[in-house]
């Protein structure tokens, strides 16, 4: 039986292209997410609960020597690590891949490290609540065992494109809006 205090654990995971990808949509078109206040975010979704764990998950860029726009990237995204896991954000980035499959990008493992860390923790006993910030409806399985498990799970979804079967599924919804994120900018887009 748990306590009081035991329910109020929670564990945060960001699927980072989903959100980086959804930030800089053309329905929010947020900037500067480089300094993003990733913590801020966390502690205003777990809503005065303890967060015991605040994870990113991302596939890593890997340039060419001579490709400019993939030397910029790796650059930018090497500041977001920096920024992450600094004292102030306190992340862990659970690191991926990216496969070039003739001249298209795609994330690997990513998707699977994420799975793993949601289901050892509800195992494990190390939350009591996951927040997930991810459309991808390949977290389904997990999701649902998760909460056999008895752990909830909190999707954390954008409202210009919410992913109706991510909502069916996990124990509640919250889906962000811009006013919602402004505030954990660098420089307000108003």
């Amino acid at each position: 039986m748990k306590n009081h205090l035991s329910s109020k654990r929670v564990a945060v995971y960001i699927d980072g292209s989903n959100f980086y990808h959804k930030l800089k949509a053309t329905e929010l078109q947020m900037e500067n997410l480089t300094n993003f206040d990733f913590r801020g975010l966390a502690e205003w979704l777990a809503v005065g609960r303890e967060i015991i764990s605040c994870r990113y998950y991302v596939g890593v860029v890997r340039a060419e020597e001579n490709n400019e726009k993939g030397q910029r990237l790796r650059k930018e995204q090497q500041k977001l690590f920096a920024h992450l896991s600094s004292s102030a954000q306190n992340f862990v980035i659970k690191r991926g891949y990216m496969m070039n499959n003739c001249g298209v990008y795609h994330e690997k493992g990513v998707d699977v490290k994420l799975t793993v860390d949601l289901l050892v923790g509800a195992y494990d006993n190390l939350y009591d609540t996951a927040i997930l910030i991810s459309s991808d409806t390949d977290l389904i399985p997990a999701i649902k065992k998760v909460k056999h498990l008895g752990r909830a799970i909190e999707y954390i979804g954008f409202s210009f494109k919410p992913s109706i079967a991510l909502t069916a599924c996990a124990s509640s919804t919250r889906l962000l809006t811009k006013d919602d994120l402004i505030p954990f900018t660098a420089k307000s887009l108003l």
